[in-house]
């Protein structure tokens, strides 16, 4: 059986992105095996089928994992594997009903991004706190590294993108659900 690795970043926020990437190389015939490292995703050769994959954010479920992967195969998801804290599901398009996914409303939706913000994004705000900022200034006023601020600066800005477009991402989900 032929394999194929590629090699994609995806940001906390772009898991929606990351689940139509699985499923674009589903339909191309190479079915998601894993995820390894920082963004290489292990396929194998398969038919060409429309199968929707689906992340979920839970802590509590991967530390009751059998429960978890229960719940999710009562419903007909495959379950695939866990990284980084999201774990990874699959359905065939043919066995849904409807538009239907694992999260079945906006307010779970809105549930997996706070346990998201919880787990991932507050230790980076940490870090970021604590650490890149005054480190930043200080290299920048007390030490003049000017070459060490600027790198730090370019982290700073990395770290800003992804905070503004989590939050506007949440704010996006919390209008949708008062809808």
């Amino acid at each position: 059986m032929r394999t194929l690795k590629k090699y994609r970043y995806f940001s906390i926020v772009d898991y929606e992105k990351e689940q139509e990437f699985l499923s674009e190389m589903h339909r191309s015939g190479w079915r998601f095996v894993k995820v390894t490292g920082v963004g290489f995703y292990h396929f194998e050769e398969c038919e060409p089928a429309e199968v929707v994959y689906q992340l979920d954010y839970n802590q509590e479920g991967i530390e009751h994992k059998s429960e978890y992967i229960k719940m999710f195969s009562d419903c007909g998801w495959d379950y695939i594997q866990d990284y980084m804290g999201y774990s990874y599901f699959s359905k065939p398009k043919s066995e849904m009903n409807g538009d239907e996914g694992i999260f079945c409303d906006e307010s779970s939706r809105i549930a997996m991004m706070e346990r998201v913000f919880k787990g991932r994004m507050l230790p980076l705000v940490v870090i970021f706190s604590a650490c890149l900022i005054p480190q930043f200034f200080l290299n920048l006023f007390s030490f003049h590294n000017h070459g060490v601020a600027a790198f730090l600066g370019g982290i700073i800005g990395v770290y800003l993108v992804v905070f503004a477009t989590f939050g506007i991402k949440y704010i996006k989900y919390r209008r949708d659900s008062e809808k």
